[in-house]
């Protein structure tokens, strides 16, 4: 099997050269940067499985480092270490994609243990990568997201984008419908022409017809001139039809008219004109209900879906919460001048943890209203309203059933400890200071209290 390739980049040469011999007796084929620009170079050249780095280098620091590296290789696992480190900072590199935080001076041992996991976990990252739907064109598709849904949203996106098939998107409110819409329009051959949007639940049904149609001059009251409608100014562009459901049936009708002869007749007018419009609709309501309830028409919506489109609700892709919250910060401190640096570690639990019935608009609303009411520095949790702060809290301990003969609360309350060192370890990958600080200990208390109660390596490894 061929060696596992580990670059080690650290402007201390002294630190670089004792972490290369030691991994290098370990057997790894070790590769050294003395800052991150050439560690780049080397990421490239070499084929590199896995990075250890410091996090205080010139030019480009480890922050900076970890977001270079993982746009270009997002598979692989980079393990940080510092000797100046706070939560903010740990949290900001774990959000970045590092796989592990060490504070320095660490021990040898433990960074092998702790790179024998991110091989572990490179392995399957690679083989997730290789799975990655391949998406040509991700640049020019206006949306965030490298959760698996969206990957596989977005190649649907390109395979659709160059025909001219209508598109029916379907997708809870907040989701990012006229994203898609938008997205489709830019990568087609129609994105030199207009892109029309048309809330049909936003217009009034007496004057939906006209705006889609356009009419001419004294065709009604107050109809004082011609008028181009949707339909014409999106010719050989796109028209995008948002919440197709709320449309009327008699205007159905028409619609289905238009989709079938690629013709519209004005309102008033007595002859009709060809047009060359992509169509592309959009819904938050279950047409197939509507279908059966005689509300929408079924040759319409047949007509409509040639190519279905779902997309998935932020609950069901919460691994894109932190890239959105990332986003909406740059764009709203941007806007409002403020210079808030992002949400610390458990206030972006909190987000993630939130179900989010607005979906990416609600997300999108509550980040900017933080920064402008946080102005500068972090978010934490208690910034954020009630709402999104009570997911998090601890829920409510089940009553434990005393036994009729009695129970030995000595050895109760030692087995709930062991149990709860043990979550924390898993929790922290095995790291005893963040365990320890989880458990609201002193390092060296709990280092103490694992050494008392005699727990084994094999025991703690099977925990994390």
């Amino acid at each position: 099997m061929a060696e596992k390739r580990i670059l080690i980049t650290d402007d201390d040469k002294q630190t670089r050269d004792l972490v290369s011999t030691f991994l290098g007796y370990k057997g790894y084929q070790v590769f050294q940067a003395c800052d991150a620009m050439e560690a780049l170079e080397k990421i490239e050249a070499e084929d590199i499985d896995l990075v250890v780095t410091d996090v205080m280098m010139p030019k480009i620091n480890g922050l900076e480092f970890i977001k270079r590296v993982k746009a270009i290789r997002p598979e692989l696992v980079a393990v940080v270490y510092s000797a100046y480190g706070n939560s903010v900072m740990t949290a900001n590199l774990l959000k970045a994609g590092a796989f592990f935080y060490l504070e320095k001076p660490f021990d040898l041992e433990e960074l092998d243990s702790i790179i024998q996991r991110g091989f572990e976990h490179h392995a399957l990252q690679s083989r997730s990568y290789r799975s990655t739907p391949n998406v040509r064109n991700r640049s020019r598709i206006k949306m965030i997201g490298e959760s698996p849904k969206m990957m596989a949203l977005f190649e649907l996106i390109e395979k659709v984008a160059d025909s001219d098939a209508t598109v029916l998107i379907q997708g809870e409110s907040g989701t990012g419908k006229e994203l898609v819409a938008q997205s489709i329009h830019e990568l087609s051959s129609r994105r030199s022409k207009n892109f029309i949007p048309v809330n049909c639940g936003a217009i009034p049904d007496e004057l939906l017809e006209s705006e889609l149609f356009g009419h001419v001059k004294g065709s009604f009251t107050g109809a004082v001139a011609n008028r181009v409608g949707r339909f014409e100014m999106a010719d050989r562009g796109t028209l995008f039809l948002d919440e197709i459901g709320d449309m009327k049936t008699s205007l159905q009708v028409k619609l289905l008219r238009v989709l079938q002869s690629r013709e519209l007749e004005p309102v008033g007018a007595t002859r009709s004109k060809k047009i060359d419009t992509r169509i592309i609709a959009a819904t938050n309501q279950n047409l197939e209900n509507l279908v059966e309830e005689k509300i929408f028409r079924e040759d319409l919506f047949y007509r409509l879906s040639v190519i279905p489109i779902v997309i998935p609700p932020l609950r069901e892709r919460k691994e894109d919460i932190p890239l959105l919250v990332d986003s909406f910060i740059e764009k709203f401190c941007r806007q409002s001048r403020r210079n808030v640096e992002g949400f610390d570690r458990e206030a972006l639990d909190a987000l993630v943890a939130f179900d989010w019935p607005g979906n990416i608009r609600e997300l999108e609303n509550l980040v900017e209203r933080m920064v402008i009411l946080k102005g500068s520095g972090t978010i934490t949790l208690q910034d954020l309203p009630e709402k999104y702060r009570g997911t998090v809290r601890a829920p409510r301990a089940e009553a434990v059933p005393l036994p009729s003969d009695g129970i030995c609360l000595s050895s109760a309350v030692e087995e709930f400890e062991n149990r709860l060192i043990l979550q924390a370890l898993e929790k922290t990958g095995g790291n005893k200071k963040e365990a320890a600080t989880l458990l609201n200990l002193k390092r060296t208390t709990f280092i103490e209290k694992l050494k008392k109660k005699k727990m084994s390596t094999t025991e703690l490894a099977f925990a994390i």
